[in-house]
């Protein structure tokens, strides 16, 4: 049942939405999208130029994500307790530099490996999570659709880098393509956070503090919140394993450079769509209900994917991939307000980023090895469909919403 919501729009226009485009653009240069989304591009000029396994290569995603798992409650906390942008900017400037330092890899593994230690550890000052909270304190009423127009940034970057980065390769080399991608973050990410990214001071629209909420301590007692931990552990672990891995599995069947990175781009094209219309649904039903339905989508696309041999299929599956992509992103920091208000958010949203960011370092790391023992990826696809089904379940035993405490809309369960 859809109740009405809060019906003043104060706030919600004019600097609310400049804060939206600069997070937008600023997410769409991130960790989270530039640098998972073109990952899967450089993996085999990577192998090839100095005779590294896939699984060695992906081992440097996961130590990348396993850092940001550690890092990011503390980036949380730094957040809660501060200002966003003070936090974001320097993160975004260390992964610019840091990035593009990757053109400099010699055939010490040690060195790709440290590089992404050091991404990981600000990465997350850059993604999503150091953008939502100050969207969030804007927003009531159109908070869902707000937060996924954040999220689209991460689409927009999964259906602009993978043909972009192949482009560069195949034009510049792989060397002048990390250069050419990192200094994007410096150029497009620092000024429009710099000028735009604040908190909205004072009070909600419906007269609630916006810093109320619960504590750190009481998140962590709700089952709630161990709940949409299951979610995003499983979901994290099937699409980071999938997505990672999507240009060699497609090349691997016969598909051609382009057209891999063309599938990829797809994906981030119908995951655009999907974040979107995730957001509006959010503003209307009820969202683990809206989970479960949109994972269910990509739990095909990934069980197709398994089988996928022409470029038809693969789209379809990307498609449906894509459309589902959207789900642990925008639901996520939507339910940890809806149920937790804002006065922790950040910090509870930073370990909820852990469990996302453990599962996201097994998940690329298990299919790389899954290919150097089989030589397949099918088996382990099909196990990870069954993974994102559970996911999905997961989210029908979320309780209903509180009775609208943190200046939240009134959508709630039948």
């Amino acid at each position: 049942m859809v109740t009405p919501a809060v019906s003043s729009d104060r706030g919600e226009s004019g600097a609310a939405w400049r804060v939206v485009v600069a997070a937008y653009f600023g997410v769409m240069v991130s960790f989270g999208s530039l640098l998972v989304f073109s990952f899967g591009t450089f993996l085999k000029p990577l192998t090839i130029e100095f005779g590294w396994t896939r699984e060695a290569v992906s081992a440097a995603f996961g130590l990348g994500a396993l850092t940001v798992a550690v890092c990011s409650p503390l980036l949380g906390r730094l957040l809660d307790r501060g200002v966003p942008r003070a936090v974001i900017l320097p993160c975004m400037a260390i992964f610019g530099v840091g990035f593009a330092s990757l053109g400099l890899l010699t055939r010490h593994l040690w060195q790709l490996y440290g590089t992404f230690i050091l991404l990981g550890i600000v990465g997350n000052g850059s993604t999503q999570m150091g953008y939502s909270r100050a969207v969030s304190t804007w927003f009531v009423r159109r908070r869902g659709l707000a937060l996924s127009l954040v999220m689209a940034g991460s689409a927009t970057g999964a259906m602009i880098f993978p043909p972009l980065a192949q482009a560069l390769i195949t034009s510049a080399g792989w060397r002048n393509a990390y250069f050419i991608l990192g200094g994007m973050v410096l150029i497009l990410g620092l000024p429009l956070t710099a000028l735009f990214v604040r908190e909205r001071g004072g009070e909600h629209p419906t007269g609630k503090p916006a810093q109320s909420g619960v504590t750190v301590r009481e998140g962590l007692r709700s089952r709630a919140f161990w709940l949409l931990i299951g979610t995003l552990f499983l979901g994290s672990l099937s699409v980071n394993g999938a997505l990672t891995h999507l240009s060699p599995l497609l090349t691997d069947r016969g598909i051609g450079q382009q057209r891999a990175a063309l599938v990829a781009s797809a994906l981030g094209f119908f995951s655009f769509g999907g974040r979107l219309v995730t957001g509006q649904l959010l503003d209307r039903f009820f969202g683990p209900r809206v989970g479960f339905c949109v994972l269910g989508a990509t739990a095909a696309g990934i069980l197709l994917l398994a089988s996928a041999a022409s470029t038809v299929s693969a789209l379809v599956a990307a498609a449906l991939i894509g459309l589902g992509m959207g789900a642990e992103a925008d639901i996520t920091p939507y339910l940890l307000t809806r149920y937790f208000g804002l006065k922790a958010f950040s910090t509870l949203y930073g370990f909820s980023w852990t469990a996302y960011a453990v599962a996201g370092a097994l998940g690329p790391v298990l299919m790389g090895r899954a290919f150097d023992l089989t030589g397949s990826y099918a088996s382990l696809l099909t196990l990870l469909a069954g993974s994102t089904v559970l996911c999905a379940t997961l989210y029908l035993g979320l309780p209903g919403y509180p009775p609208n405490p943190f200046g939240a809309t009134s959508t709630t369960p039948p």
